[in-house]
């Protein structure tokens, strides 16, 4: 992964409390598991910045080697990566992504 790929990555981190590294935009996403999460934040009430790995493969590859997690969409909070598709809806089903955003101070308007 190149360093330019790295500090994009790191700065969208960094300047965004939520950020959903994602194939396609949050109000068209494209695959199911994108949607799922999106729908999931919805849900939740908090604002995020969705990013769309599918308009640049080096971001696709890198997001991957960046969290050293195998598949997108990718979660971070406050710069904590949280997880992919199914670990995000486990802990939203069972409260622990609210709890979350608020042990980080993540407003929500649920």
């Amino acid at each position: 992964m190149s360093t330019e790929t790295t500090e994009t990555i790191q700065s969208e981190i960094d300047a965004n409390d939520v950020v959903l590294f994602m194939k396609g935009s949050p109000v068209f996403p494209q695959c199911g598991f994108s949607a799922t999460v999106v729908q999931v934040l919805s849900q939740s009430g908090v604002r995020f910045k969705g990013i769309d790995v599918l308009a640049d493969d080096a971001l696709r590859e890198g997001i991957k080697a960046f969290s050293n997690w195998p598949t997108v969409p990718q979660l971070y909070v406050k710069g904590e990566f949280v997880g992919g598709c199914d670990i995000v809806r486990e802990m939203f089903e069972n409260g622990e992504l609210g709890e979350l955003f608020t042990a980080k101070g993540v407003e929500t308007e649920a």
